[in-house]
């Protein structure tokens, strides 16, 4: 598969060509990072919590902290993109994420792990937009930039699951840290390799949105901090519903503001097409269930069936190698068969994937679960290209970076909140050692989260009828 190289501008350097294919390719290999991080930690979750001393509800802060950092600032990281330069922008989030990754390793306390893990997601939120944006202004024809998405989705979707792996051949041959540490070495050959490789974007005029950030970034943190503490403090008790309300004003005040600056950081007219509307809330619903699913199934292999951490990360191979099988023929299926079919086809498998894992026992056989993977990696490769492209359809190339932050805003903030919201049910249901009991309302929850997803996308076939 080819990758896309840098179409000269009057005002851009022009990368070098020798060269200049590897340089992209050290970029995407810095996005696989930023999404590994997403799950890597999660296959080490028990061990962390034994190390560092989490309580049950604490402990998705681990993934948590780091998603809702990403997304509540992937807005304003592509922003910085496009008045900055998104080369540089880039450079500085890949610098900050490999700094913050070196710490995390290092933390003593589950305080310091969760503030690094937010760190990391701050880095990140400034780097992954520059990838996206970089693919969609640069491809030469609608063919080449299908072919540029679909392995952009590939990493996506693949990277969780990668992570899974990764993450338990490294804690179970090291420890749990090395899933933190093996960020350094990759980070400092994108700082090193990249400026020499890839050449810089125009910059647009502009000013920064920090109202609009700091309100995006504080609605997620305080409606992801009031479902995590939900089954501590009750789910309508004041401390949740408080942080439900407060979370909603500041998601309110962020509309309000968007309207009335020069400059915003969630550019309204992004919102004015139902059809983009729709592939955004099927996203977030889609990496919502997604992640609940991961973050649940390790628990299940590792404390249910005591599997060791690299097993249970091999455990999860079936599903990246189904992702990758799709993502060879998906850029086809998308011209002959239509975007939105393949959505629909995609999310209506992912809930018949989901809903024998609601039956879990501790006689279960594992080919039910394995089978229950290659469904949910088939599903996750036939949704997560055609969203993409439906999500950044007829957007102007100057606006291609706050497009592609708002696509990977809904996607990290959607992996939170139905992260949030399926811990929280666990922990609400869980039972001293035996994780079925919990586990089984976890995943109706998660089963939940995509048929909502099927909903979105359903009702993304009609607005695309009614817009024809």
């Amino acid at each position: 598969m080819p990758l896309i190289t840098a179409t000269r501008t009057p005002n851009s350097a022009t990368p070098k060509r020798r060269g200049g294919n590897i340089g992209l390719w050290l970029v995407m290999l810095a996005q696989l990072m930023l999404v590994l991080d997403a799950t890597v930690v999660n296959v080490a979750l028990p061990h962390i919590a034994t190390d560092l001393h989490f309580s049950h509800s604490d402990l998705s802060w681990v993934l948590n902290g780091y998603a809702v950092a990403f997304g509540g600032l992937l807005l304003l990281g592509g922003r910085i993109g496009d008045v900055v330069g998104r080369r540089r922008t880039f450079l500085i989030g890949v610098a900050a994420f490999t700094l913050f990754s070196l710490l995390g390793g290092l933390a003593t306390t589950p305080a310091l792990l969760v503030v690094a893990r937010a760190l990391q997601g701050l880095g990140a939120a400034f780097a992954a937009p520059s990838v996206l944006a970089l693919i969609t202004t640069n491809a030469p024809d609608e063919g080449s930039r299908n072919r540029a998405l679909a392995l952009f989705s590939a990493i996506a979707s693949m990277g969780g699951a990668m992570g899974l792996i990764l993450g338990g051949v490294l804690t179970d041959t090291a420890n749990w840290r090395w899933t933190l540490f093996i960020n350094v070495p990759i980070g400092l050959l994108v700082l090193i390799a990249v400026p020499r490789l890839v050449g810089e974007t125009p910059r647009a005029p502009g000013r920064f949105d920090i109202v609009g950030a700091v309100s995006a970034t504080g609605g997620a943190v305080a409606i992801v901090w009031a479902l995590i503490q939900a089954p501590d403090y009750g789910w309508f008790g004041t401390r949740t519903l408080g942080g439900i309300a407060v979370g909603a004003l500041l998601i309110g005040l962020l509309a309000f503001t968007e309207r009335r600056v020069p400059h915003p950081l969630l550019r309204p007219q992004l919102l004015r097409s139902p059809s983009r509307v729709g592939a955004l809330a099927a996203m977030a619903a889609t990496y919502g269930g997604m992640l609940a699913m991961f973050f649940l199934m390790v628990q299940y292999l590792e404390d249910q069936l005591h599997f060791t951490p690299l097993v249970t990360g091999l455990a999860f191979l079936p599903m990246p190698l189904s992702i990758f099988a799709m993502s060879r023929v998906i850029p086809r299926l998308v011209e002959r068969v239509g975007a939105v079919r393949l959505v629909i086809a995609g999310a209506a498998l992912r809930v018949v994937a989901f809903l024998p894992l609601t039956q879990l026992s501790p006689t279960t056989n594992f080919a039910l679960v394995a089978g229950a993977l290659v469904a949910t990696g088939i599903s996750a490769g036939m949704t997560f290209m055609p969203l993409t492209t439906l999500a950044l359809r007829n957007v102007e190339p100057e606006h291609a970076g706050a497009a592609s932050g708002l696509f990977q805003t809904m996607q990290q903030l959607g992996g939170a909140v139905g992260l949030a919201i399926v811990a929280s049910t666990f922990a609400a249901f869980a039972a001293p050692g035996d994780f079925t009991v919990g586990g089984r309302a976890g995943f109706w929850a998660a089963t939940t989260l995509s048929v909502l997803a099927l909903a979105a996308v359903a009702g993304l076939a009609r607005r695309r009828r009614q817009e024809a």
